[in-house]
């Protein structure tokens, strides 16, 4: 007896005789629609040793085929990109953060040298400032002049401020005199008292 499973079906043949179509005949199937295998191994009309197990695999019907074209003319269009930031690695993180963190753990490490650097710089500048300057001026008529010239803005400063003080003082009041007279004020509509008085006398 050889035995031949196909699927969830076991069946018993005899053996001897055209294996394909018995198995065509118990499974009711054509015989062009199945396969047969003993360990892995494809038979064709091979005589099976009593006792082995066979197995029916059937046929699975393939596509026309031109997807091998279909995707040579697709990939022409597709514009490469070198970009993998927003790829995923194996643990699922983006690319992106994890080149964002080496990058602030390379900046965070480089913090100290940064602040030595603007130190030294500072220093550096501090230390030019200080220096006497390089140049000596050996004119002497120039050097008195500019000597003068600062005694001159001094005093030409005081002047002023004292004329300003001077002039923010109260000016004189003036003589006293007869005071002036103030007139009335008139209200729309309603005469004054001399209007009054003129046309009473007229």
């Amino acid at each position: 007896m050889i035995y031949v499973r196909c699927c969830d079906r076991e069946i018993n043949i005899a053996a001897g005789g055209n294996l394909y179509d018995q198995v065509s005949h118990e499974l009711n199937v054509d015989r062009k629609l199945f396969y047969l295998t003993v360990n892995g191994k494809k038979i064709h009309d091979e005589i099976i040793p009593s006792g082995c197990t066979v197995h029916a695999i059937p046929r699975l019907l393939g596509g026309k085929g031109g997807f091998g074209s279909m995707l040579r003319a697709i990939g022409a269009q597709i514009e490469k990109t070198t970009n993998r930031e927003a790829c995923r690695d194996l643990s699922g993180r983006r690319l992106r953060d994890i080149n964002e963190e080496k990058r602030l753990k390379t900046w965070l490490s480089q913090k100290e040298e940064r602040e030595r650097a603007a130190e030294e710089r500072r220093r550096q500048k501090l230390e030019k400032l200080c220096q006497e300057p390089k140049v000596e001026i050996k004119d002497q008529a120039f050097l008195k002049e500019r000597s003068e010239l600062t005694e001159n803005i001094s005093n030409a400063v005081e002047l002023g401020l004292k004329s300003t003080s001077a002039a923010k003082r109260k000016p004189e009041e003036p003589e006293a005199g007869p005071a002036p007279k103030k007139k009335p004020k008139k209200i729309y509509g309603e005469s004054s008292d001399d209007d009054s008085s003129d046309t009473e006398s007229e």
